[in-house]
């Protein structure tokens, strides 16, 4: 995957060694956006008529995938996780009803209005300083369809940023946060890539988009990690205290006199006996139930969300990770869905 968007940027660079007019390129570049940004528009359009038409709705998740994997320091297979996710969503194993008595099948609950292209805009040479802003455009997209709210399939966690950045420019002011993962993802830029997995959360907090941002299940944390949270008054908890933290973790409140609250999951939250098919396997996770006790106890307007850093590639155990972020993409939906 990686190799496919060097060798575009690789031709485009040919092409301008060859004097190529750069106006010609951005032309194409730019077709290849709107193309893209309209099969998401219509599709959001005709999903929210249907919730619209359907009645009784407040608020309505639907699936937005983000197959984009190039940001991550490690392994880059979070790419191929959106289709794995929605195969196991519908399998079949299981019925289709969260554990919260919300039933899938019911649009009102749950729509999707497909991926965005990432790979396909790469192939044209298109950067990520716009591919951030095409995902923020997309999500924006689905927002405009009242009473549609995004629910994300990464990809990796980079994806968080421009996608919080959208709920909050939409909505008109800062969310608070509820991060869940082994690691911050707060460097100020990561090996030197300010758009890096390991970076997504210092973004956000640098452009005010985030009032208050709680991150559990913590693990693996250096000194910058530290750092950057007390410079952005982070609340961090990690796993050495979190038996001492578990009362009030499973009893949050949050979002008042902000925006609503956007809950962002990296599936490597988890102790990897429940979720082996991650890039990070880092043990001395969360169990599944504590993630859940975690989100159904939540009290809060949940306005977004999403699903990071599964890695098909590594799940060791045949569809066993898979099913677990499905399962976490429907207990989010009954968070959004009312």
């Amino acid at each position: 995957m990686a190799n496919i968007g060097k060798r575009a940027i690789h031709y485009l660079h040919k092409l301008n060694a060859a004097n190529i007019p750069i106006d010609l390129i951005e032309k194409g570049q730019n077709r290849v956006i709107d193309a893209s940004l309209t099969l998401i528009r219509e599709r959001a359009k005709l999903k929210g008529e249907l919730v619209r038409a359907l009645g009784g709705a407040v608020a309505s998740s639907s699936l937005l995938g983000i197959p984009l994997g190039h940001n991550s320091s490690f392994l880059q297979g979070p790419a191929f996780a959106p289709p794995r996710i929605r195969e196991a969503i519908w399998d079949g194993s299981t019925n289709s009803t969260t554990e919260e008595g919300k039933e899938l099948e019911d649009p009102r609950v749950l729509t999707d209005v497909g991926d965005v292209p990432v790979q396909e805009l790469r192939d044209c040479g298109i950067n990520d300083d716009k591919l951030m802003n095409i995902i923020s455009e997309s999500v924006k997209l689905v927002m405009e369809e009242d009473p549609l709210r995004p629910l994300v399939l990464g990809g990796d966690h980079s994806i968080s940023y421009p996608v919080v950045r959208a709920v909050s420019e939409k909505l008109g002011g800062p969310v608070d946060i509820l991060h869940l993962d082994a690691h911050p993802d707060i460097y100020h830029a990561f090996e030197g890539n300010k758009y890096s997995h390991a970076s997504s959360f210092a973004r956000i907090m640098e452009g005010g988009y985030a009032r208050r941002l709680l991150q559990v299940g913590i693990r693996s944390i250096t000194s910058e990690g530290r750092e950057q949270g007390k410079k952005f008054g982070v609340e961090q908890y990690e796993m050495r205290t979190f038996s001492r933290d578990r009362s009030f973790l499973e009893n949050l409140k949050l979002g008042e006199g902000v925006k609503g609250v956007y809950i962002s999951v990296d599936v490597d939250c988890l102790d990897p006996a429940f979720a082996p098919g991650v890039s990070h396997i880092e043990p001395g996770g969360l169990s599944f139930r504590d993630v859940l006790n975690i989100l159904h106890n939540l009290q809060a307007d949940v306005v977004g969300a999403d699903v990071v850093e599964f890695n098909p590639q590594r799940d060791t155990v045949d569809g066993m990770t898979a099913m677990v972020a499905a399962k976490l993409v429907r207990e989010l939906t009954a968070k959004i869905s009312k």
